[in-house]
């Protein structure tokens, strides 16, 4: 019993662990879309380098994202 127990625990922590993860992607995606509006209207504006460096942002938001995807979909292939 107590195996079984403490299974169904590691399944849960791993579902848990797996919407976190998810959750945590898709803030990135908004941080994403909202860098991209700032490089936008930096360009807009005239504003390269600042556009540059919103840009760089947005890129690694977007990775960000992927990797936090990534680590989410790890404990599911183990269950």
């Amino acid at each position: 019993m107590g195996n079984t127990e403490k299974l169904l625990n590691e399944i849960m922590e791993l579902k848990f662990t797996s919407k976190s993860l998810q959750r945590q992607a898709r803030k990135c995606e908004k941080e994403e879309k909202s860098e991209k509006l700032k490089v936008k209207n930096a360009m807009e504006k005239g504003n390269m380098d600042g556009a540059g460096i919103y840009a760089e942002n947005a890129i690694r938001k977007r990775t960000e994202q992927m990797n936090y995807l990534r680590l989410a979909s790890r404990p599911n292939s183990m269950l």
